[in-house]
Parts: C-alpha cells; sequence; structure tokens
C-alpha cells in the first residue's frame, strides 16, 4: 500500500485487524510496517511509539466492546435481563474478537480515560447496570471489578478449552449470571462512599 495513504486511524484499524489474527503481543511497529510495505520509521510520522499504538488499538476496541454491550441491553429489564444481555455481549466480543479484547485489557493512563467517550460510555452503561441494584459507591466499584473478573476469567478458561468437564460451558457460564444476580441482589453493606463521588477505572 502507498506510504501516501497512511494515517494515524488506518494504522490503528490495521493493527486491530493484526492483534485478531496474530495476538495483541505480536502487534508490533514492525509488523504494522510490513504490513503496510514500509518502513519501520514511516509510522513515526503518526505515531508516538508502540506505547501510543496501543493506547490507541485500546481506546478503538474499547469503543467497539461497550457499542455492541449497549446495543444488547437497550430496552431491557433492569435485573437479571440485562445483566445477562452484558455478560453475553460481553463474551461474545472477548470469543470472536481474541485480539482486540486483550487490548482492552491494558492499563491506561486515567487522563486519557476521563478524556475518552469510549470510557466515559462504559461507565455509563456499566455503573448504569449495577444501579438499578441499588448499589452505590463504594460497592459500585467492587462490583464491577468482580464482575469483570468472573467475566475476563471465564473467557480466558474457554478460549483456550480448559473447561474439560463434560458439563456443558454455555450452561455453567448462565448458572454464573444467575449467581451473580443473586450476590447483587443481596449485596453485602459497607459505610462510606468515594471521596469525589465519581467512578473510576475498576
Amino acid at each position: 500500500m502507498p506510504r501516501a495513504g497512511l494515517t494515524p486511524e488506518r494504522l490503528v484499524v490495521a493493527a486491530v485487524e493484526l492483534a485478531d489474527e496474530v495476538g495483541f503481543e505480536g502487534v508490533t511497529l514492525s509488523a504494522l510496517a510490513r504490513r503496510f510495505g514500509v518502513k519501520d520509521a514511516s509510522l513515526y510520522t503518526h505515531l508516538r511509539g508502540l506505547r501510543d499504538l496501543r493506547t490507541r488499538m485500546a481506546l478503538l476496541c474499547g469503543g467497539e466492546m461497550i457499542d455492541r454491550i449497549a446495543e444488547a441491553v437497550e430496552g431491557r429489564e433492569a435485573g437479571r435481563d440485562t445483566l445477562g444481555a452484558f455478560a453475553s455481549a460481553y463474551r461474545a466480543y472477548a470469543l470472536e474478537h481474541p485480539g482486540r479484547y486483550a487490548a482492552t485489557q491494558i492499563r491506561i493512563d486515567q487522563e486519557l480515560l476521563t478524556d475518552s467517550p469510549a470510557m466515559r460510555r462504559t461507565a455509563d452503561v456499566t455503573y448504569g447496570m449495577l444501579g438499578a441494584y441499588g448499589l452505590e459507591e463504594p460497592d459500585l466499584t467492587d462490583a464491577v471489578r468482580l464482575l469483570r473478573s468472573t467475566f475476563h476469567g471465564y473467557c480466558a478458561l474457554e478460549s483456550t478449552g480448559a473447561f474439560g468437564a463434560p458439563r456443558d460451558v454455555q450452561v455453567s457460564w448462565d448458572r454464573a449470571i444467575d449467581a451473580l444476580h443473586a450476590l447483587l441482589l443481596n449485596w453485602p453493606g459497607e459505610e462510606g462512599t468515594s471521596d469525589d463521588g465519581t467512578h473510576p477505572a475498576p
């Protein structure tokens, strides 16, 4: 492809596509340059380096993922129905796009998270779903971390075929969501709130 066609946006789109093909860790500036038929140095006109590229990938993929989740939960009844739709959309994205999903798991500077519309939407959708259970800070952050850990762990194990028992994986997933719903309905209370009332990245 001609060098003149390079833009930060095209590079990031190509990078996330490459991530699904070879894995997130396989995305390097050299690999991306080869995809466009240019030298590594050509990319520095558009990117500050590998960290910048991976941050941009994370923001793009985070936006894709929350768009899918938001579409899945829209119009659903609060509670188990919304939780199930949220979880299923999360799982589908993680399993269908392993490289893109891995990009969403990297740590991003808090300032960039605050300025990102996709990340703000993620917080709005996630905390809005959990707010329907009557949770407030600091319980909201604790609940987000629990859900994220459960979803991520399940998807990570499922993607590697680690579930060897004959029990159907989908049935176990549905039961896990039932269990999370029951827990959220009966969340143990804790005194105190966040210092500023905001929702930090969990």
